[in-house]
């Protein structure tokens, strides 16, 4: 059973998002069930800070022994921050997927959360 934190948001493409101080600012990155379903990362394609997109943009993509998907934005938003650690580092996504394997921090129209799926509704979209 994948680990589905309380307090974060989610999208039907496994990403998470996580609020912070700021309203404007969230972090993103990917559900524990979906590196579960990736295997082991070993290499992410991450954008530049300044980049915007839209909700559902192709913002990196995530390479794992297994395969190589595509990472989605949950949210319309600008990138202000990309987590450097992964650089070195790209098996935290496996090993902390909420924690230090965050991907990019974006600024985002805070009205547009209500729009993505609490736990339950992510629990009920994986069918557990």
């Amino acid at each position: 059973m994948s680990s589905i934190p309380q307090d974060l948001l989610y999208t039907t493409d496994h990403e998470y998002v996580k609020k912070t101080a700021d309203p404007a600012v969230v972090l993103v990155g990917i559900t524990d069930y979906a590196q579960g379903e990736l295997g082991d990362i070993v290499y992410l394609e991450m954008p530049a800070v300044g980049k915007k997109f839209g909700a559902h943009d192709v913002f990196g993509t995530i390479e794992a022994v297994k395969a190589v998907s595509e990472l989605f934005s949950p949210l319309a938003g600008e990138v202000v921050e990309v987590n450097k650690k992964l650089d070195g580092e790209p098996a935290l996504v496996n090993t902390d997927p909420y924690g230090d394997g965050w991907m990019v921090k974006l600024t985002v129209d805070p009205k547009a959360l209500a729009g993505l799926l609490d736990a339950a509704g992510y629990k009920q979209h994986l069918g557990e």
